[in-house]
Order: C-alpha cells, then structure tokens, then sequence
C-alpha cells in the first residue's frame, strides 16, 4: 500500500513542484503548513474527473459561432403572417435576430423577410423547411426562399473594356465589403487582364461575333455551371446577352440613367447638349427585355451650366461604381424580393 500510495501522488507533487518554481505566493503556503499541500494533491488528481463532470454539464450549443439563415416570403396580405412565422420559428428552437416587412397596399400583397438563428434548433432543416412551406400554403403566398447562410455565394463578373466598376468592385471585395466568392471574370476583350491578375482571379477571354455569339455564350454558360455561380454581374459589359442567359442565371446590368431618352452611343454628349440637370445610375436585373428589367438601386446627381461633358462623364462614373456594388451588396445579402417587374428592397 505504502507503495502504490508514493506511485499516486509522484506525478502530481512533480506537478506541484513545478508550480513552486513559478509561484511564490504557493511556496509560501506550503512552508506554513502540509494541510494545503495535501489538498491541493487531492484536487490535482481529481482534475480529469472535474473536467468531464464540467464538459459533461455544458450543453452542446454554437453560442460562439451562431448559424443564421434568412426566409424571404412574399403573396396576399393577410392577418397572421408575422406571427405564424414567428410561432414556428420559436415553436423549432429558433430565434428571430431581425425582421422587417412592408404592404403593397395597392397590390394587397405582403413581403417579409426574417434573419434567424437556428442554432439551438431543436427539429432539423427539413423538418423547419416543410414548416415553412405550410404556413405560406395556409397564406397562398409564393413559395419561400430560404437561405441557410452555409455557403458563400459565387460571383461571375462580365465586363469590357471599361474598368470603373470592376475596379470598384474588386476592391470593395477585398476591403470585405461583400459576402462572397469572385469565382472568375470573363470578357469578350483581354485588355483587363492584369486587372483580374493583381486580385488572384482567373480571366477568360470570349470572342463575341454575329456569327459566334450562341456558341460561345454556350461555352460562358458551361464554364459558369462548372464553377457552381450563384450570380452574373455585368460590370459595364458591351454585349447583349441572350434570353436563354438571363434564364439561367439572375444577372445584375449597371448603366447610365439616361434611358429611354438618350438610347445609344455617346449619350453624354447629347444630354450636355440637351442641357440636362440630373444625371444618374440605374442597375437592374437583366430580363428577356432589354435594360427593362426590375430595378434594384438608383442615384442621381445634379449637372449644372458649368458642367462640360468630361465632367458628366465624370459624375455618371461615380453613380455607376457605387450604385453597381450597393445592388450586388442587396442581392448577396438576400435583401431583394422580385414581383410585378419590380423590386422590393429591404435595409438588411
């Protein structure tokens, strides 16, 4: 016994020992008395237990890294909407971290979108998902969206040879500004490449011709399936792109605000000529009729006498940057509900 006595508590006083070297303060303690000394021995080779009777206790949550998703649920006004999503959602273990709604009143529609926290949840996705398909059956609503938040949207960006807005872009991703992935660029001229390069980013050049334009946005649709893109946005590309494109991916266009006024070339210089006061920057999703699809963000800003056309040109570049990557920001976000050719746009 006396034996096995020394072989317990060898390791432990080695411990101890070691703590002497770097702790007065217990140095101290022990030369007063060997009582401390004992029970700190005791503790010492009861420590495992403790820490599984403590890990044991802890329950299994990600307090420290939550899971949130975003619901976005849009048909007729109703009464009930709010708070049956709000029961179901509590009624699974979730919490709601945000919400915000709005009434078409004259379409008597109703649009929420709800930013939840499903960390503690206590059924699981398909279980919530079926949930929710439920109550916007019970509403006739359209079907929800429902983001999980567990993977980061991928990005393909179309552009020219204009470079303001990728630029901006660019940088504004780097500078974390945007939740997701720059996958690739492609461009129907190689002239900004290096750009792409300096980010890390691969660059593909397509040549576009009457003649070849199905089958290289063929090959442009193959290459984006295979990068697995969630979104397209055309940083000031100079092309139309097909029915069949914008059918297959939701595709974001940033133009001049000049529309349907000064349609065509050198639209600048027939709004100076014009004498026009407002100049401004419209970026929409693109649809099957051309730079007429839903509206996602809009700014204008004021031309006055003084004004030559480099200025406007100036002025409607900087609309342009900063309108372009608000509306991506509003998309990545899942801020965005499209009805009626028009969109609602939620602050987030």
């Amino acid at each position: 016994e006396p034996s096995q006595s020394t072989t317990t508590i060898t390791p432990c006083r080695r411990i101890l020992e070691d703590m002497l070297i770097t702790s007065r303060s217990i140095r101290c303690v022990f030369t007063r008395s060997p009582l401390p000394l004992l029970l700190l021995l005791f503790l010492s080779s009861n420590i495992p237990t403790a820490i599984s009777m403590s890990l044991a206790a802890t329950p299994a949550t990600n307090a420290g890294n939550p899971q949130t998703a975003i619901l976005r649920v849009y048909g007729p006004d109703a009464n009930g909407i709010v708070a049956s999503f709000a029961q179901l959602l509590y009624g699974h273990g979730c919490g709601i971290i945000d919400s915000e709604n709005h009434a078409d009143h004259e379409g008597q529609l109703f649009f929420e979108r709800i930013h939840f926290d499903y960390s503690g949840m206590k059924t699981d996705r398909i279980t919530l998902t079926s949930g929710i398909e439920q109550v916007c059956q019970r509403f006739n609503m359209e079907p929800p969206q429902l983001d999980w938040g567990d993977k980061r949207k991928q990005v393909a960006v179309m552009v020219s040879k204009y470079d303001h807005c990728l630029w901006e872009l660019l940088l504004r991703h780097r500078a974390g500004e945007l939740n997701c992935d720059i996958a690739l660029i492609l461009s129907n001229h190689p002239d900004l490449k290096p750009i792409a390069e300096s980010f890390g980013i691969p660059f593909h050049v397509f040549k576009v011709t009457k003649d070849t334009k199905k089958e290289v946005e063929t090959q442009e649709l193959a290459l984006l399936q295979e990068h697995s893109i969630d979104l397209v946005v055309l940083a000031r590309y100079m092309q139309i792109i097909t029915d069949d494109f914008c059918a297959a991916y939701p595709v974001i266009n940033i133009h001049h605000s000049f529309l349907p006024a000064f349609i065509g070339g050198r639209p600048y210089h027939r709004a100076h000529a014009r004498g026009v006061k407002l100049i401004g920057a419209t970026a929409h999703y693109a649809t099957a009729d051309l730079d007429e699809g839903p509206i996602i963000e809009q700014d204008i800003t004021r031309i006055s006498h003084r004004d030559e056309v480099d200025d406007l040109i100036r002025k409607g570049r900087l609309l342009e940057k900063s309108v372009f990557v608000t509306a991506i920001k509003a998309h990545i976000e899942d801020r965005i509900i499209v009805y009626n050719n028009k969109c609602v746009v939620f602050d987030g």
